[in-house]
């Protein structure tokens, strides 16, 4: 059946709709390989035609990455995220770079104004966490500390509209970072972010916004 096909079964909609919600919890984190079609059937207790469908359907929706020979990949969070990484998959690294600093840049402005208790333990417990990830020396543990981290500054302006859209381009940028960073951590390479957390915690949104713009931003250099 085409997916664009409004012949889909109730049934079908039903497994769409559990599958989002294991991507959209966190349960199934971006990058993450997803149960096999034989382990969802079982799983879900339906056909395996119906689970193929849905996953088909996540697939095109851009949540799922279908690779021959190795498995179903989560790609995005929402249909939004997925049609970001695929429009700016191929975009001018400095650009990404370019906009991320804009976005943590005003996110974190407002993140002094607006910041709970909650949110500034929250940003200190990320710090320690994305300084141990720098030390052991895991390339890819310290770009998903730094992701995290970097989204609880925006959560904490607590700008819902800003948030959403840092969320939905937020695999395109970890993307980048991911390779701009390569495979291997330098200990004199680790940008300090202490003074962030500090100056949202005074409440001094100028020196948070200088905070966050001065923050390199790596990426690939332009051909």
């Amino acid at each position: 059946m085409p997916l664009s096909s409004p012949r889909r079964t109730p049934l079908t909609d039903q497994v769409i709709a559990q599958l989002r919600h294991q991507i959209t919890s966190g349960e199934w984190p971006v990058g993450s390989r997803i149960p096999t079609e034989p382990e969802l059937v079982e799983q879900l207790g339906v056909a395996r035609n119906t689970v193929r469908e849905a996953v088909r359907a996540l697939a095109h929706n851009g949540l799922l990455d279908i690779r021959q020979g190795s498995g179903t990949y989560v790609v995005a969070t929402s249909e939004l995220a997925g049609v970001m990484n695929r429009r700016f998959a191929q975009a001018d690294p400095r650009e990404v770079a370019e906009l991320r600093s804009a976005l943590e840049t005003k996110a974190a402005a407002l993140a002094a104004d607006r910041r709970t208790e909650a949110d500034l333990r929250r940003l200190e417990a990320l710090l320690e966490q994305r300084e141990r990830a720098w030390r052991s020396g895991d390339a890819e543990r310290f770009v998903n500390a730094d992701a995290d981290f970097h989204a609880a500054v925006v959560t904490a302006a607590h700008n819902e509209v800003l948030a959403a859209v840092y969320a939905d381009l937020g695999t395109v940028m970890r993307g980048f970072l991911r390779e701009g960073i390569g495979t291997e951590l330098h200990p004199e390479g680790l940008t300090d972010h202490v003074r962030l957390v500090a100056a949202i915690r005074a409440g001094d949104a100028a020196a948070a916004g200088v905070e966050a713009a001065a923050h390199p931003f790596i990426c690939r250099p332009s051909p």
